[in-house]
């Protein structure tokens, strides 16, 4: 068995290709560096990314930019009214010639999936998406099929009050790592687009950066970043706000804490350090809580995102 790959090495070898892949991105997706690294934080913590926002934002583009860039096999689902989970995982055809069945693989076999206008689809089909992304398999008719590694879903919705639109149930949306939304762009931004070349074109003129061999490498380095104790204290404190607040109805699981924890680590990676700081908890919480907490009728017109906003200003960092 190799040595592992230390953080040291990292800064040498991985850091630089990785800041390479963000600027690559920015150059594709302009004005959303923010999103960009988010998107990147959840794949090196292993985790799935729901963008949700207007169409026309360039959601979709920001996937395909992501799988090109990153270099993984990519596959897109189109999430309809009529999508039947079979479409996404896969079926057991029967084979008159022997009298057996044989597994075809859906679309889900894929490095990098994406699930286009996921909450267009009922949640029959919505939950074919369950146990892959959870346990990184698919099971029909009794078999277990493994899924590729890396595997990353990215998932797109539109906002809930749109028509034709079904609701992710609390199951599917604590699958996700990280909920982004892409907004609309600034007006340098838009300008650049308007005066520009297609951003079709921009990716396929950048290419791969990234490997999916590389890519593991770095999602096995998370785990050696360091989270001193003084900031798992931070994080219990927030996760404890959410929990006593009487703007919520329900806080934060353990599951989530251990996803805050995994995601400070990954971007503090990203961002080329060999450990956590409190600005790192800070950038990925709001991501992270906002799909996971249901404000109370008392906490007024404040969407979940500014109310996780309100916990970060109200518990100190240490």
């Amino acid at each position: 068995m190799s040595d592992p790959i230390s953080i040291a090495t990292a800064s040498s070898d991985f850091r630089a290709q990785l800041g390479d892949a963000a600027k690559a991105l920015n150059e594709i997706i302009l004005g959303k560096s923010e999103q960009i690294d988010l998107a990147l934080t959840c794949l090196l913590a292993n985790g799935h990314l729901l963008i949700e926002d207007v169409p026309g934002v360039g959601k979709t583009t920001l996937a395909r930019a992501l799988a090109s860039v990153l270099g993984l096999d990519f596959a897109r689902v189109q999430f309809t009214s009529d999508l039947l989970p079979a479409d996404v995982t896969g079926v057991s055809v029967y084979q008159k010639k022997d009298g057996s069945f044989r597994f075809h693989p859906g679309p889900v076999f894929t490095q990098m999936l994406l699930a286009d206008e996921i909450n267009r689809a009922t949640p029959k089909a919505q939950s074919a998406l369950l146990e892959a992304m959870q346990e990184r398999q698919v099971t029909v008719d009794g078999e277990r099929h493994p899924l590729p590694n890396p595997f990353f879903v990215v998932a797109t919705q539109n906002p809930a009050d749109q028509i034709g639109t079904f609701d992710l149930p609390e199951s599917q949306l604590d699958r996700f790592l990280m909920t982004v939304n892409i907004g609309y762009p600034d007006a340098k931004a838009e300008r650049q687009l308007l005066e520009g070349a297609s951003t079709a074109q921009k990716i396929i003129e950048t290419g791969n950066v990234l490997n999916a061999e590389k890519i593991r490498a770095l999602q096995a380095l998370v785990s050696e970043v360091t989270l001193a104790p003084k900031l798992l204290d931070y994080l219990q404190a927030l996760v404890a706000y959410t929990r006593e607040s009487a703007n919520f109805m329900v806080g934060l699981s353990p599951r989530a804490s251990i996803a805050m924890a995994n995601a400070a680590r990954a971007h503090a990676l990203l961002k080329g350090r060999d450990a956590v700081y409190p600005e790192d908890l800070q950038v990925i919480f709001p991501p992270i809580a906002t799909h996971r907490l249901v404000p109370r009728d008392n906490a007024g017109s404040q969407n979940a995102t500014e109310l996780a906003r309100q916990v970060l200003d109200a518990v100190a960092i240490p």
